[in-house]
This record gives C-alpha cells, sequence and structure tokens, in this order.
C-alpha cells in the first residue's frame, strides 16, 4: 500500500520559512520522481517543484524559483520542500505526488499540509 505523508507546515510571519517533509513508503521510492503542488482557497491545484528520481534534476514554478528548495534523501525515502521568504500568497495547502514516468502525470498523492503565512 503506498503511502505518502505530508509533514511541517503550520503558521509562519511574512519573511519567514518552513521545511515541508514528504515520507514515502510502499513503493520503490528511488524510482519515482516527487512534486510538491499546492492549492490556496478558492483556487485550482497549482505545481510548486518537483525532482527527479535521480535527485540531478529539479524543477519549479516561476512563483517560487529561487524562494524555495525541493531536494530528497533516497536513504530515507523523504522529499523535502525548503520554504524561505515566505509571501501571505503561499497560504495554501501543499501535497506531495509521487510518479514514474516524467512527464506521465503524478499517480500517488498523499493528503496535504496547511501552510498559513500571516502579513
Amino acid at each position: 500500500q503506498v503511502q505518502l505523508v505530508e509533514s511541517g507546515g503550520g503558521l509562519v510571519q511574512a519573511g519567514g520559512s518552513l521545511r515541508l517533509s514528504c515520507e514515502i513508503s510502499g513503493l520503490r521510492f528511488s524510482l519515482y520522481n516527487v512534486a510538491w503542488s499546492r492549492q490556496a482557497p478558492g483556487k485550482e491545484r497549482e505545481f510548486a517543484a518537483a525532482i527527479a528520481s535521480s535527485g540531478g534534476i529539479t524543477h519549479y514554478a516561476d512563483s517560487v524559483k529561487s524562494r524555495f528548495t525541493i531536494s530528497r534523501d533516497n536513504a530515507k525515502n523523504t522529499v523535502y520542500l525548503q520554504m524561505n521568504s515566505l509571501r501571505p500568497d503561499a497560504t495554501a495547502i501543499y501535497y506531495c505526488a509521487a510518479g514514474r514516468v516524467a512527464g506521465g502525470g503524478y499517480e500517488h498523492w498523499g493528503q496535504g499540509t496547511q501552510v498559513t503565512v500571516s502579513s
């Protein structure tokens, strides 16, 4: 049974930082690409960042580039999202997702973790 469990969300003031974690079990972690997406209140889910199975390739949405960093630890089956210089518009539920094929979408999703940035 595949499980993706996000953690690390919370309330932070604008300009602050948070590090999200996504621990994945039930699949061969090192073979999967992993992404973080987010859904703000009243808006559609949007892509934030992704990392290839090898960890050698990352991709970011323009809105988070230079402030967010995605990384992975294949020994711990965990992907991280370091978020710096947070702005109120980063308030959202953050989801991690795993997929086998680059560009083929993500077939496994977590339940999400809430991030709230106060002004």
